[in-house]
């Protein structure tokens, strides 16, 4: 009698803002959620401060160990996102502009300010990666080999998640 293989994912919340208490997560019911429905067993979710060394510990555990790894925070504009450094580190590959991600950032942007050097932070990614579509702001969420990277803002994470359904 065969048994049916059971899809596992880990989850990677990062943000300091969570361990301090002054931001409250609102990302890891809704991944669930939609992660059962598509038939993938959300298996462990670890919170991980803005710590490059931290980051990199737990994607090499976490994507290791189960069949997917999604992660949220740490993919914005600022100095601490750190994400995509964290990510690229663990599979050692290089940081590399995306030219889709940095044309949807420029279109996105043209009427509201610009694509100033901070907002381009957006368009870094790991090298090889694809990206997923962001239809709640410019910035693409970022998919490489079995990682997904998410945003860390609830509604944008959300919307990513559902493009990718």
């Amino acid at each position: 009698m065969a048994t049916e293989r059971i899809w596992t994912a880990g989850l990677l919340l990062i943000g300091d803002e969570l361990l301090s208490g002054r931001t409250q997560d609102r990302n890891l019911a809704p991944i669930a959620t939609w992660l059962n429905l598509q038939g993938i067993r959300l298996a462990e979710a670890r919170v991980v401060p803005d710590d490059l060394d931290r980051i990199v510990e737990a994607v090499d555990a976490l994507r290791a160990r189960y069949d997917y790894l999604f992660t949220t925070g740490g993919i914005g504009p600022t100095h601490d996102d750190i994400t995509v450094d964290a990510i690229a580190a663990a599979l050692r590959v290089p940081v590399i502009v995306h030219p889709k991600a940095r044309a949807a950032l420029e279109t996105y942007y043209a009427g509201r300010g610009g694509a100033t050097e901070a907002r381009l932070r957006m368009a870094r990614v790991p090298e090889g990666a694809e990206l997923i579509e962001n239809p709640a702001s410019g910035a693409p969420g970022i998919r490489v080999g079995n990682v997904f990277i998410l945003a860390g803002i609830p509604q944008v994470a959300a919307s990513m998640i559902e493009a990718l359904s």
